[in-house]
């Protein structure tokens, strides 16, 4: 049997959700996929998929092999589309963006994105878990800080400045830090998905910070500082409305460490198929308008 159009058929089911929708997208009747990947799962010798009446879930086994099959997939149609002149991109697109970065930049740029390129669909993974290239099946990830993967490749497009800030009303009542030690008498505000961890870098310092309050977003970073609960290090731009309207103040300015830089990755030894080239090419222009993502 045709292996190629098992895994098709497998893939479209684990990302439509259903055999019913599967055999929609591909073309073919609902028994024949399920058929086929019955037959796949056969020839594996290990199940796949777990079927119910209300969804398909993969096993572990079936998530290993999805992300592995997807990468054959895309190969195969950008080699197929490479051959072809004037071809404009199409196919879906899997992109890891951090979450902040994503809600205030990235999703609003969107709607221009998919009305430019009418045969790309996107899915943004949004989260501040670190996403392995290598291993999972996103195509490009939108990184904060240096690469240090060898096996990837980055793009540039932009950089921020990293700032500590903290409510006016906290800072009446605790004073203001005048020097990155002085951190040490304050309540900070700690960012647990850091790659630093609870230490916040500065110019010519590394600063061991603690507080009451932990979180793991950078959302919930910023709400915690507006609500005067500690200090609180971040992109400038995450502060943004708390600067402008004066309920927040930055501080140890001068002790700021250089700009960070952003990056879309990708693995360096795959194939970079082109709806990722015009991905990257939309994000860098657009980003280099905005301000504060250029400092």
């Amino acid at each position: 049997m045709d292996r190629f159009l098992l895994m098709t058929c497998f893939a479209r089911a684990v990302e439509t959700g259903s055999f019913s929708a599967a055999a929609r997208d591909i073309g073919i009747g609902q028994p024949n996929v399920s058929r086929y990947v019955a037959a796949l799962e056969d020839h594996l010798q290990t199940r796949l998929l777990n079927r119910s009446t209300r969804k398909l879930v993969l096993t572990p086994e079936g998530e290993r092999y999805y992300t592995e099959v997807r990468r054959i997939l895309d190969a195969v149609a950008e080699s197929e589309t490479s051959l072809r002149e004037n071809v404009k991109p199409s196919g879906l697109l899997r992109v890891a963006c951090p979450t902040a970065l994503s809600h205030m930049y990235v999703m609003p740029l969107v709607p221009s994105f998919l009305q430019l390129y009418p045969a790309m669909d996107l899915d943004l993974q949004i989260g501040d878990r670190f996403v392995n290239l290598l291993d999972e099946g996103a195509e490009l990830a939108i990184r904060i800080g240096h690469l240090e993967n060898s096996a990837l490749r980055a793009r540039r497009i932009g950089s921020f400045r990293r700032v500590c800030a903290a409510s006016k009303e906290y800072l009446a009542k605790r004073g203001i830090p005048r020097i990155p030690g002085d951190l040490v008498n304050h309540d900070c505000v700690v960012y647990t998905l850091l790659a630093s961890g609870a230490t916040w870098r500065f110019k010519d310092a590394e600063i061991p910070v603690s507080g009451r309050i932990r979180v793991n977003s950078p959302e919930a970073s910023r709400a915690s500082v507006c609500a005067g609960l500690g200090i609180g290090q971040g992109p400038e731009w995450l502060f943004e409305d708390g600067l402008k309207s004066g309920r927040l103040q930055i501080v140890l300015s001068e002790f700021s460490p250089p700009p960070v830089p952003m990056q879309i990755v990708y693995v360096a030894n795959r194939l970079v198929p082109k709806r990722a080239v015009v991905f990257m090419d939309f994000i860098t222009e657009a980003f280099s308008k905005i301000p504060q993502l250029n400092t």
